[in-house]
């Protein structure tokens, strides 16, 4: 496009429509134009209906960013994620999480905003989102994130975090559903373990883990003292995954197929990661669960599609995103909303484990 197609563009724009201009053509007041758009139960419902009908044949559009600031409302919920967006868009657990954020979204009229680390900062994020509210999703309860937060003035519901204060949180019983895969893993002859956890920035200090990582870890950890073990036992390890994705999951591979330490079952706190240790292992000519046992925790669609159908703690993940928006929904709208929410769990077993002989 050269300039002259560009002054030719301008210079055949037509001239932007005004309240003014449709108060004009309705005869009425540019307060009741407002109110038409933006509270319209404050004028009678004919008078509604004329306005927006002028504005209509004027071809009129609202501005966002105006409406928003004569509201106070942006018709936005936003989902603050720990991670970045690439990174957490690899990962089908979001998707279904959206989807159950979405059906809300539709149900009530909202739109949805996802809110990634901003230049690796959260709290940018959060200063610079245009929501009326957050869903936090997996994000450590730190008490400089919860402050922000309720410095924007705006609600937020907290999930997969461990509770606040105040503020609602809906969580699955995470550590029930850990000890149940835990107890059929050893009940299956495994006492050499390796438990893959989700990144956390704090490999190696593994009693540092807080929220869902804690809960699932305090799981496995009942299930092994239960059979006189524990995360000391020489057959016992945890590592941490460099990702929760298929990547992070073939690097899990790789790392324990040339390890001293060979444990005969992996339990991984991820599907995704699971995933994709067990198509590196076919890869590198390997048969799963002839040369290790795998598990995981979530069970996506994709847990029962690879060969062999994993074996997983299934979790409602759809049901916790419509129940968070739910939520967040009924708190922008003033409502009383239960401060704590936990899903059930499942164990689901599949073939990617094999007794141990």
């Amino acid at each position: 496009m050269n300039d002259q197609t560009v002054i030719n563009m301008s210079a055949n724009k037509k001239p932007k429509v005004t309240i003014k201009d449709i108060a004009r053509l309705a005869g009425v007041s540019t307060t009741s134009v407002s109110f038409a758009f933006n509270d319209p139960n404050r004028i009678g419902k004919e008078t509604v209906q004329k306005i927006l009908e002028v504005a209509d044949e004027l071809g009129y559009v609202p501005n966002p960013i105006a409406r928003s600031m004569t509201t106070g409302k942006t018709g936005t919920l936003g989902i603050l994620l720990p991670q970045p967006l690439h990174e957490m868009l690899s990962n089908p657990f979001l998707l279904d999480f959206l989807e159950g954020v979405g059906e809300t979204c539709t149900a009530d009229g909202y739109s949805l905003m996802l809110v990634p680390p901003l230049r690796g900062s959260i709290k940018r994020a959060i200063e610079y989102a245009a929501v009326d509210g957050f869903i936090t999703l997996g994000l450590e309860s730190e008490k400089s994130t919860m402050v922000l937060i309720r410095q924007r003035g705006v609600p937020f519901v907290t999930v997969d975090s461990d509770p606040v204060e105040g503020v609602p949180a809906v969580n699955v019983d995470d550590e029930v559903g850990a000890e149940a895969l835990m107890n059929y893993i050893l009940g299956e002859g495994h006492t050499k373990i390796a438990i893959v956890g989700i990144r956390s920035g704090k490999e190696g200090r593994y009693q540092e883990y807080v929220g869902t990582l804690r809960n699932r870890l305090d799981g496995y950890e009942r299930a092994l003292k239960s059979k006189g073990l524990d995360f000391s036992s020489p057959g016992i390890q945890l590592i941490e995954s460099d990702s929760t994705t298929l990547s992070g999951g073939r690097s899990i591979f790789t790392k324990l197929c040339s390890a001293k330490k060979q444990p005969t079952a992996v339990i991984s706190m991820s599907d995704i990661i699971a995933v994709g240790f067990i198509e590196q292992a076919k890869i590198d000519g390997y048969e799963i669960p002839d040369k290790y046992s795998i598990s995981g925790f979530d069970d996506l669609s994709i847990a029962r599609l690879i060969s062999p159908p994993l074996t997983t703690v299934a979790q409602p993940i759809r049901l916790k995103g419509k129940t968070a928006a739910d939520i967040l929904v009924q708190l922008i709208q003033g409502e009383n909303v239960p401060l704590k929410t936990i899903l059930k769990t499942e164990l689901v077993i599949r073939e990617s484990v094999k007794k141990r002989t």
